[in-house]
């Protein structure tokens, strides 16, 4: 089945920077996962507001100058779509991210795979990937934060 972005998510896109709206619109029709874009820019204040909750960890987000997204997967239950957080559904996400990125020649960074500036240009899954990241954090004595929704833009 080949998806596509809502208008609502399509709006959530204004003032993205064009690359990132490029991978993301190409994504979509090659993702196994339904997904929405849930954030794309956002204030200084909601930003600081994500903080103060503890839902984001940097004032500095990529949201604030258009070099972020955050999307949202959609599954079927009962003959509805409804939201998911189930993160085996955002690395399939990730998969057609990283496909999209690599036929555009764009560098994206996944949020679950933070140590990748690249993922088009990773060789293996999405889910290596972010087991990969796991598991350096980890020998480093670090616990990893995984951010499944977030991909951003890298420079080139």
């Amino acid at each position: 089945m080949t998806f596509k972005l809502s208008q609502r998510s399509l709006g959530r896109l204004d003032g993205v920077k064009n690359e990132l709206f490029s991978v993301v619109t190409s994504a979509i029709s090659q993702s196994s996962v339904d997904f929405g874009v849930v954030c794309g820019m956002r204030t200084q204040k909601e930003q600081d507001d994500l903080v103060a909750r503890g839902a984001s960890q940097t004032r500095k987000s990529k949201h604030l100058t258009g070099d972020a997204v955050d999307l949202m997967a959609y599954v079927e239950c009962n003959g509805k779509s409804r939201a998911s957080w189930e993160l085996n559904l955002y690395d399939d996400i990730a998969d057609a991210m990283a496909k999209a990125a690599r036929e555009k020649g764009i560098k994206i960074r996944w949020g679950a795979s933070w140590h990748i500036d690249s993922i088009g240009e990773y060789e293996g899954t999405m889910e290596e990937a972010m087991n990969e990241y796991i598991d350096l954090r980890r020998s480093e004595g670090r616990r990893p934060f995984i951010d499944g929704p977030h991909f951003e833009l890298m420079p080139h």
